[in-house]
């Protein structure tokens, strides 16, 4: 007995991985993308710092821009380095 498929249609959901459910700056579900961005995913992706914070990067970015003398992490004041793993 062999069956023939024929019509197949895909459903996918994709969820960034991170610490927390919302941005520590913007506020915004990580689901969702930051107030900068239409859409959530590779425009809008998420980064982690050496202290394990996470935010969006266009949040984070602009904060690090906002702090000229001491760029520190927002949520615990550390020295902000970009995590590498």
């Amino acid at each position: 007995m062999k069956i023939k498929i024929k019509n197949w249609m895909a459903v996918a959901t994709w969820r960034w991985v991170a610490n927390d459910e919302n941005c520590g700056i913007c506020r915004m579900p990580f689901e969702n993308c930051c107030t900068e961005c239409t859409l959530p995913g590779d425009d809008c992706p998420l980064v982690w710092g050496a202290c394990s914070h996470c935010f969006h990067m266009h949040c984070i970015v602009k904060w690090l821009n906002s702090q000229h003398l001491n760029q520190q992490c927002p949520m615990c004041r550390q020295n902000w380095k970009f995590n590498d793993k």
